[in-house]
């Protein structure tokens, strides 16, 4: 099997068209004919990640986050992004991301949000396809929701504004950045809206409403589980692997 019918098998899951214009999704390091020999599944492609996959004789990289989102002016092996870069081209390894296509995807980052919640009768949050708003089984008081979203997503510890009064019952969710969506999880009727990366004065919020920022690497995480059982419905001439380096690059102290 090559890169491309490996692409091919992800991109049936997470089509490229429906990936914002601002992202860089799909093959961004590797030749497309190039036959595969092991795939490496992570959510970020560092040059640890890489290494892994060259030690255990995957010869492509599929993960969640872009190496290369932005532009590169410089690739040295002393830099974060060049020494992944670096090695990558050294051992031929093929690098793939499948990033706001998978958040929109039909079983993709947020339906898994969603399902850790048990959310029902979810709808698109936004007019560009991202997040999904809906309810849970049943309302539950501002204290019992915070420590029920904590255990749903093995979280020590999450960052919410002041907790509302009344019930929640109707949850909006964006798995990863999710701050520019704020006025759509408003509008939504929701009572509390899940994220990561919300910045300081996202914490004040309109009364009845509140907000929850469980992290960015905490809120997708599941994207990996899932792009590896895509893969492995499609391929048994070679192995799929998780990486063993799904590392937090958040500290908590």
């Amino acid at each position: 099997m090559k890169v491309k019918e490996v692409a091919r098998i992800i991109e049936e899951f997470a089509p490229l068209d429906t990936a914002a214009e601002w992202d860089n999704t799909g093959l961004c390091i590797g030749d497309p004919e190039a036959e595969v020999t092991g795939v490496m599944v992570g959510f970020d492609c560092t040059a640890e990640l890489i290494a892994e996959a060259v030690s255990r004789g995957a010869n492509m990289v599929v993960t969640h986050h872009p190496l290369i989102f932005r532009g590169v002016k410089r690739i040295t092996p002393g830099s974060f992004l060049g020494s992944a870069i670096t090695l990558a081209i050294k051992h031929d390894i093929a690098v793939y991301a499948a990033h706001t296509n998978a958040d929109k995807a039909d079983c993709g980052v947020n339906t898994l949000m969603a399902g850790r919640l048990g959310l029902t009768g979810c709808e698109i949050l936004s007019a560009d396809g991202f997040g999904l708003v809906g309810n849970l089984p049943s309302p539950m008081g501002s204290g019992q929701f915070i420590e029920f979203v904590k255990r749903q997503f093995s979280l020590k510890m999450l960052r919410c504004s002041k907790p509302v009064e009344g019930p929640v019952g109707r949850v909006a969710i964006c798995s990863g950045s999710g701050g520019s969506l704020l006025e759509d999880a408003l509008a939504s009727g929701a009572q509390a809206y899940i994220c990561g990366d919300l910045s300081y004065h996202q914490f004040f919020t309109e009364p009845g409403f509140m907000v929850m920022d469980i992290g960015h690497f905490e809120s997708e995480i599941d994207i990996v589980a899932k792009l590896i059982s895509v893969l492995e419905e499609k391929i048994s001439t070679f192995a799929v692997l998780r990486t063993e380096k799904d590392n937090n690059p958040i500290h908590y102290f």
